[in-house]
């Protein structure tokens, strides 16, 4: 039998006016709220151990049936989140990167939603200045020329412009390492905050706040450690992210058998797959817009819709911080 559930995937939830940063890509705090009760009217929220029991025993799920996901580990999802859910008695998944809380750092990909909301409207600007930033790199990393990056990269998504798919694509994943950290680390400190370690500590939760909303019947999943693209890396470092990721959810009393993973940035392989598999990973969700099917031949490639194909947004779509 083939049982379908709708998983809906959140990141920042925050009232944006009362913020430094109100071009940020976020779901209003009021609109979650509302959110969550046409959810509650048209679905039935289930649980991980009930997607567990259905694909891996004979558990059926309601016709309806509906998870919520939440990714980053960001404060919001204590302050905000965690309180709602709880009074509704609906479990929520968080899927923290244990980098990020457990060194207080910010993750290149929320240092580069940040540059790019303090430069809402000056993207050109910011193009320019990192076009410089790759002049001055160009011999010693062997770059291509600054028009081959655009080219490439530069395509409309679902929810942001050419020129913001190619600032992320390019500081994301296209260069080598240490170049993207030399470059987002520049422009985070001229556009956003020379304080990176108290920036983190506002803007995630900390050990002490997951490991209480796990105490309290929300899951914990893994998200990696460093938050990499693990479809990028070699099997030797997707060991190791997922090695130390499990670390983590040790520490903040999150399941590490029979456990769920969301792929940083939606980006899986085989090899990923594979390993995580052998460290006892039961399911785990990607960031293609489908309803899931909950099945064995599935269960690594869980499909989440996200929160903007809901009301109150469905109508009027704004970005919330689907793929990063």
């Amino acid at each position: 039998m083939t049982q379908k559930i709708t998983v809906v995937m959140y990141h920042y939830i925050r009232e944006l006016q009362y913020t430094k940063y109100p071009a940020i890509k976020a779901l209003l705090s009021s609109e979650f709220k509302d959110q969550l009760k046409y959810l509650k009217q048209h679905f039935s929220f289930i649980t991980i151990d009930d997607c567990l029991n259905a694909i891996y025993g004979d558990h059926e799920i309601p016709n309806n049936s509906c998870l919520l996901t939440f990714d980053d580990g960001y404060i919001d999802h204590f302050i905000t989140v965690f309180p709602l859910l709880n009074e509704m008695k609906i479990q929520g998944c968080f899927f923290p990167p244990a980098k990020a809380i457990l060194t207080s750092t910010v993750l290149d990909v929320n240092k580069i939603h940040f540059i790019l909301a303090s430069m809402d409207h000056k993207i050109p600007q910011l193009i320019d200045d990192i076009y410089y930033l790759l002049n001055e790199h160009r011999d010693t990393f062997n770059l291509q020329s600054n028009d081959y990056y655009y080219s490439k990269l530069a395509q409309k998504s679902r929810f942001d412009t050419a020129d913001v798919i190619f600032i992320k694509r390019l500081l994301q994943v296209e260069l080598n390492e240490t170049l993207r950290n030399t470059i987002v680390d520049y422009l985070f400190q001229k556009y956003v905050s020379t304080d990176e370690t108290s920036f983190s500590k506002e803007l995630y939760m900390d050990t002490s706040q997951i490991r209480y909303m796990a105490e309290n019947g929300m899951y914990i999943g893994s998200h990696g450690y460093e938050h990499y693209w693990l479809n990028q890396v070699p099997k030797k470092t997707q060991e190791s992210e997922i090695n130390q990721s499990l670390e983590f959810l040790k520490k903040v009393n999150a399941p590490t058998k029979n456990w769920a993973m969301c792929y940083p940035y939606g980006g899986y392989n085989e090899s990923l797959i594979d390993v995580i598999k052998s460290k006892g990973c039961a399911l785990a969700f990607t960031t293609h817009v489908d309803k899931a099917t909950l099945s064995k031949q599935n269960a690594f490639t869980l499909q989440r819709f996200d929160t903007n194909d809901f009301p109150p947004k469905k109508k009027n779509l704004r970005p919330s911080g689907l793929k990063k």
